[in-house]
């Protein structure tokens, strides 16, 4: 029998995101953090320096600090009138006399360059031979040129990385505020999952599959600098699923599943998300990735991933990711593309907007996995990042198409 519904209009990923970051109000609360903990968290306010960096001129070699006026010719043998090391001050420097001098170490008052070390030659009476001249500034480190009294060294709402926390302890931060951890809890449905390790592989039954989500979408949220419950897999019964969405929504900021989120009469999803609050399902215009949902369980959010797992896999990094990152305060949640040569050919187009699993070659060009079925897992791991192709958009060698590393998703 023809069924005269239509099916529910396909939302564009763009849209979809919009949408999603609408509810995505940063959270409340703050952490003051040791510096050496702070990797990945957000800060909640500018950093700004209340020193000058570097304090004062320094030498960026080992060799010898003098006045480029004192040398008429190369060749020119001085005396060395002082040695000065990094932590310790020297004193004015003597007209027609050298410092010795070493890396980091505060430039001489009158000196005005520095010779490098492997340019000078030490005689036996002590002077130093200085075999090229220099110009005035040479390897000196100018005071302030890395970072200016008053400056804005970081900013609010952005993401710490390991230069970050370098650059904050450089100007003396030895903590930092940050936003507190989202909270999330994480579970699976299905009753054909099985966890690795409780069951052999010669003993799985037949339709029975191995969790795979559970476990990259954990390492995903903790990447993220979430704070993860693992509720792991809730039988596909609508009781059980109800009481795990209730007991997640009153400890967590967001409830992550995977799996449930279609229509079929397994899939209890939908109806217990919508007897604790509210749930919008989506068509996402997208492969892979179509199913999607999003709702409010009491106070948490709640976000339903398909279960395929790289369709799981790329509408995290896709849709969640940049929610998350929204919730803890980033500015800035987009993932940038780069232009690649294609060296591969794709020829069916798709009417949906398509990421295919490419790596880069040696010869500067993309290559793409040769199964881009939305459950082939191999495809994310032998891969290094997306090529986004655009509706109905075949591919021929020598095209140029934009690529978005999972560098960039993962980070």
């Amino acid at each position: 029998m023809r069924s005269d519904r239509q099916a529910p209009a396909m939302k564009s990923l763009d849209d979809a995101l919009a949408q999603l970051l609408t509810h995505a109000t940063p959270l409340g609360g703050t952490e003051r953090v040791a510096t050496f903990d702070a990797d990945g968290r957000v800060l909640v306010q500018d950093v700004v320096s209340a020193l000058q960096v570097p304090p004062h001129d320094n030498s960026s070699m080992d060799g010898y600090a003098l006045r480029c006026a004192d040398l008429g010719a190369p060749d020119l043998a001085l005396p060395v009138s002082q040695r000065i090391a990094a932590g310790s001050t020297g004193t004015s420097l003597v007209a027609m006399t050298v410092a010795r001098i070493f890396t980091g170490a505060p430039m001489p008052h009158g000196a005005d360059a520095v010779v490098m070390q492997e340019d000078c030659e030490v005689q036996p009476d002590g002077k130093v031979c200085i075999r090229a001249v220099p110009k005035p500034g040479q390897w000196i480190r100018r005071a302030g040129e890395d970072v200016t009294q008053g400056a804005v060294v970081l900013s609010k709402g952005e993401r710490l990385t390991p230069a970050s926390l370098g650059l904050a302890a450089s100007i003396g931060m030895s903590h930092l505020t940050v936003t507190r951890r989202p909270k999330v809890a994480l579970f699976s449905t299905g009753d054909e999952l099985v966890m690795p390790g409780t069951v052999a592989p010669n003993d799985m039954k037949p339709g029975a599959i191995y969790n795979s989500n559970r476990f990259f979408l954990k390492a995903l949220l903790s990447r993220l600098g979430c704070e993860v419950t693992d509720l792991g897999i809730v039988p596909d019964r609508l009781a059980a699923t109800t009481d795990a969405l209730r007991a997640a929504a009153s400890e967590h900021d967001l409830i992550l599943t995977s799996g449930g989120v279609s229509v079929g009469e397994e899939d209890h999803i939908k109806p217990a998300v919508q007897s604790l609050g509210q749930l919008d399902l989506w068509q996402l215009a997208i492969k892979p990735g179509k199913p999607f949902a999003y709702g409010r369980v009491a106070d948490a959010h709640f976000i339903g991933l398909p279960g395929n797992p790289v369709s799981s896999f790329v509408t995290f990094l896709l849709l969640v990711r940049p929610f998350l990152l929204t919730l803890q305060g980033v500015v800035d949640v987009a993932s940038n593309s780069i232009a690649f040569r294609a060296d591969f050919t794709w020829a069916r187009g798709d009417k949906r907007r398509e990421f295919l699993r490419a790596r880069r070659n040696a010869a500067g060009g993309l290559e793409l996995f040769e199964n881009q079925s939305s459950g082939v897992l191999t495809s994310v791991v032998w891969g290094d990042g997306l090529v986004d192709n655009p509706p109905g958009c075949t591919i021929a060698p020598g095209d140029v198409v934009r690529f978005i590393p999972f560098s960039e998703l993962l980070a």
